[in-house]
């Protein structure tokens, strides 16, 4: 029986002596300063930089530390071979060959079970930039990181979602069945808006797009507004909110910019980062009006970014990868699933010198559910909106508005064609009337017509009142 005691507490010795040699290895893995994975820039060459050293995916975070401590965010954007290509988000002033690229993955973790730093593996959806969203954005002017802009102190959000999502299953979308009263009487009446649908308003510079968006803003029946100020001019920033969104549209929107000075990579962000916050609203159950301005801008920030990683360029300087970033950016809007909301988009067109046929535009009309068109020769004679009728669409409106309601704007549109072909010869005194009953009926209707088509900016005109308003100009119309 001693002997056996004898060698229990032998063991016992020797079970304490490893524990104490496990804790001593415990303490000195401790004292090992933690490792991270970094890679060194070798080339900096206009909008791209090359970093060797690093295996990251594409859309993968990173920033490069200058010998100054200078931080440049940057973002992979391709590779080849072993060199990586980077888009600086920031200015790449002060950085020299050799500077440190660190994947912000790469942020050191402790674990507690073995009380040692290592760098997790992330799978490939952890990998996605995460932006953070919530309803204490309602109100707030961000850029398109998400820091505010307006001076209000910190933005308070409720959770973190990818800047890109996945696409919606096209079967399981709520078909788009309910009219939106947008509080204009033109659209209302003549190119009536659904719920979920996409448009695109057509424009070239000054003919009214940003105050007709504004009115857009304040009058639409929607929850929530989500305006994306996407390239456009610093100036126009400030001046949007405060003249045209005003602090009554202000107060139910979000507001992210990201103006004309700023990167290519974050004036994409700003674009994908405005939609990723009316998803959020529209998954919440709400109906989301998302405004941006501009399409154009980001398709060329795309082209920016294309071209200086090698992209070829196709139709007039275009990669092909900005008319496939186009409908990526698109198809994340309009219905959800049953039982959650809607997201509403407009998005703004520029035609440089007034093509309608320029690529963008043609692209976008392929991939949108209608197109409003402002034209500078209305915008000349005092016409605003300066929306041409005969040149837009709305493809849900026959879904939407009854029968003998159709029938009512197609004769407008029949009437008031007719007058804007005759036009020249009706100013010259070449028409004879009697010539064409059409015509005639039209010249008879031109000012009635000329007065629902014109709207003040500070006049909002609902649904119910648009519609009454164009059966009473066509009631006594044979």
């Amino acid at each position: 029986m001693g002997a056996k005691r004898l060698r229990t507490n032998r063991t016992m010795s020797r079970l304490r002596r490893w524990q104490k040699y496990f804790e001593d290895c415990h303490s000195a893995v401790g004292m090992v300063p933690p490792w991270s994975v970094s890679g060194r820039l070798t080339r900096v060459a206009g909008l791209v930089m090359e970093a060797v050293g690093l295996k990251l995916p594409v859309g993968n975070s990173c920033y490069v530390i200058a010998p100054s401590g200078q931080r440049v965010d940057a973002e992979v954007v391709g590779f080849s071979g072993e060199n990586v290509f980077l888009m600086p988000a920031t200015d790449v002033y002060g950085l020299e060959p050799g500077a440190i690229v660190v994947p912000v993955e790469s942020h050191v973790v402790r674990s507690p079970k073995l009380g040692v730093d290592f760098i997790p593996r992330r799978r490939a959806e952890d990998r996605a930039r995460q932006v953070a969203v919530g309803w204490g954005l309602l109100g707030r002017v961000l850029d398109a990181t998400g820091r505010p802009l307006d001076n209000r102190g910190v933005v308070v959000t409720e959770r973190q979602v990818p800047l890109y999502s996945r696409p919606l299953n096209p079967l399981e979308r709520t078909p788009i069945h309910q009219v939106l009263d947008v509080g204009v009487r033109a659209i209302n009446g003549l190119l009536t808006v659904g719920r979920g649908q996409r448009l695109g308003l057509f424009a070239g510079s000054g003919v009214g797009k940003s105050v007709l968006l504004g009115m857009m803003a304040r009058y639409t029946e929607a929850d929530v507004v989500v305006v994306g100020l996407i390239g456009e001019r610093g100036r126009e920033v400030k001046e949007f909110i405060e003249n045209i969104l005003g602090s009554e549209g202000l107060a139910r929107s979000v507001v992210v910019a990201a103006p004309a000075d700023s990167p290519p990579l974050l004036r994409l962000h700003g674009a994908a980062y405005a939609t990723a916050i009316a998803e959020f609203f529209r998954d919440q159950g709400k109906q989301v009006l998302l405004i941006m301005d501009s399409l154009t801008r980001f398709a060329m920030a795309q082209r920016e970014i294309a071209l200086a990683i090698g992209e070829p360029p196709a139709t007039k300087g275009y990669t092909p990868s900005v008319f496939a970033k186009l409908p990526q950016l698109v198809e994340r809007a309009g219905n959800g699933d049953e039982g959650q909301g809607s997201i509403t988009a407009f998005y703004t067109v520029l035609a440089e010198g007034d093509d309608q046929q320029d690529p963008i535009a043609d692209a976008a009309r392929a991939i949108l559910d209608g197109h409003i068109v402002l034209t500078r020769d209305l915008a000349d004679q005092g016409h605003y909106p300066a929306i041409d009728i005969e040149a837009s669409i709305s493809r849900a409106m026959t879904e939407i508005v009854p029968l003998e309601d159709m029938a009512r704007v197609r004769r407008f549109r029949q009437l008031y064609s007719a007058y804007r072909r005759s036009r020249d010869l009706i100013n010259v005194g070449a028409y004879v009337s009697g010539a064409d009953p059409v015509v005639d009926e039209a010249l008879r209707l031109r000012e009635p017509f000329l007065q629902y088509l014109r709207q003040d900016v500070d006049e909002r005109d609902d649904y119910a009142s648009s519609r009454a308003r164009l059966n009473a100009l066509l009631a006594a119309v044979p």
